[in-house]
């Protein structure tokens, strides 16, 4: 199949799902099915798929940075990178709205975590963390437990 419309069709699931965690976060199948479930899964067929069929013919491995930039030169093993990001951030995103709605984060404030980390995957769950661990004066990812008792 060609790379360039697989590229586009990994791009606009991933989008969709990020439209419905921003816009529609408490619609019950945005943060709990399509997003984090539904959307990922099939990014993840399509890695396999292009991992199974492209990691052979692609110079390189993952031993040194020169050697990753060597696989990547393969048009396959870019696009299973990028699909990569595509299907990990998206359900980070996923676990920043439900997060967010079990400990009572006002979702304008994971707003902008999310546009974060649909661009710029890692800052994104950092700017989150950051306005969790504010919200519940507390560094780090705790247990629902641990985070219900500390909002009483």
């Amino acid at each position: 199949m060609n790379p360039n419309l697989l590229f586009k069709l990994a791009n606009n699931a991933a989008l969709i799902g990020w439209i419905l965690l921003i816009f529609l976060p408490r619609w019950r199948w945005s943060a709990r099915l399509i997003a984090p479930v539904l959307i990922p899964v099939l990014l993840a067929v399509l890695y396999a798929f292009l991992v199974i069929t492209q990691f052979e013919h692609a110079p390189g491995e993952f031993s040194s940075l020169s050697s990753v930039g060597l696989l990547f030169q393969n048009r396959g093993m870019l696009l299973a990178g990028w699909v990569h990001y595509l299907a990990f951030d998206l359900f980070v995103g996923s676990w920043e709205v439900r997060d967010a709605q079990r400990i009572g984060i006002a979702h304008y404030l994971v707003a902008p975590c999310l546009v974060l980390t649909f661009v710029f995957g890692p800052a994104g769950w950092l700017l989150y963390v950051m306005i969790k661990s504010v919200a519940l004066r507390t560094i780090g990812i705790e247990s629902d437990d641990a985070a219900q008792a500390s909002l009483s």
